[in-house]
């Protein structure tokens, strides 16, 4: 991973977790722990997300990655964590490769050679490309914090609609039913991520107008915008209950031959209203 995304990526993804193990690896699981690892000698470079974690098959060193560039010597890379994760932790890694870049993969997924029946090595781990997952597949699920992931995801559509898709992006995490806070947490590192496949000047003009409606939603004088309509929306159904049952009450007076006068009166209904209900 680019040198420029390197300790941010950590942060952005460190909330997404869960969700992360829980979409992606389609996995039933329990989080234990947060486990680390780090080769000090050899490149002084830390594992993305190491989690112990345990399983119907048991506990698992659950080892993601992230990258948002190609990299060659990748399936080196995580074949030195397996072997980190198994000898440090005595665990069993599941690993997994998400990759956030904007050209295809084409990185390795797998290490190989068999040099007879003694010699031999066959590694593999996942390698998962956001580009290739379709926008409308997160939408149908709660899992909000892959929300940030959308402007990176669907590549296709992505490339056809352009700038209106980042624009539709935006649109739903506003409209996410969470609290303000973990709303912008989201658009803030959604707008990071786009940074990898949209030109700045994009993201900036996208995203200061749902940065202006979370201010504005913040506001006090919104606040009590909202609260009156629920107040006034909560009266009129009162009325409207109340009115309902005047109005049944009416009814069946007419029926027992009652004057109108007498009934609106009792209904405090206008006459022409009840003369209406005679037809």
């Amino acid at each position: 991973m680019s040198q420029k995304y390197d300790i941010t990526m950590k942060n952005i993804f460190s909330d997404m977790a869960d969700d992360i193990v829980g979409y992606f690896l389609g996995l039933q699981y329990k989080k234990l722990d947060e486990l680390n690892i780090e080769f000090a000698r050899v490149e002084r470079r830390d594992s993305d997300m190491i989690f112990k974690c345990t399983t119907d098959k048991g506990n698992v060193a659950v080892h993601i990655e992230f990258q948002s560039e190609n990299d060659g010597k990748m399936p080196y890379r995580m074949l030195r964590y397996s072997l980190e994760i198994m000898e440090k932790h005595s665990l069993l890694p599941y690993q997994i490769v998400i990759y956030i870049g904007k050209d295809n993969v084409k990185m390795e997924n797998s290490l190989n050679y068999n040099f007879g029946e003694q010699n031999t090595l066959d590694y593999k781990y996942r390698i998962i490309n956001v580009g290739d997952i379709k926008y409308t597949d997160v939408l149908k699920t709660d899992y909000y914090d892959l929300y940030s992931l959308l402007p990176l995801m669907d590549k296709n559509r992505r490339k056809e609609e352009g700038e209106k898709y980042l624009e539709r992006c935006v649109e739903v995490i506003k409209d996410i039913p969470l609290d303000i806070n973990k709303k912008k947490d989201i658009a803030f590192k959604a707008e990071i991520l786009s940074g990898i496949v949209y030109k700045r000047e994009v993201i900036e003009k996208v995203f200061s107008e749902v940065m202006r409606m979370f201010r504005i939603e913040e506001s006090e004088t919104y606040k009590m915008i909202i609260e009156k309509g629920i107040e006034k929306g909560i009266e009129k159904g009162i009325e409207k209950g109340e009115k309902e049952k005047s109005i049944k009450i009416a009814k069946k007076l007419l029926e027992e031959g009652m004057d109108i006068d007498k009934i609106a009166k009792i209904t405090e209904l206008a006459k022409e209203e009840i003369k209406k209900l005679i037809n």
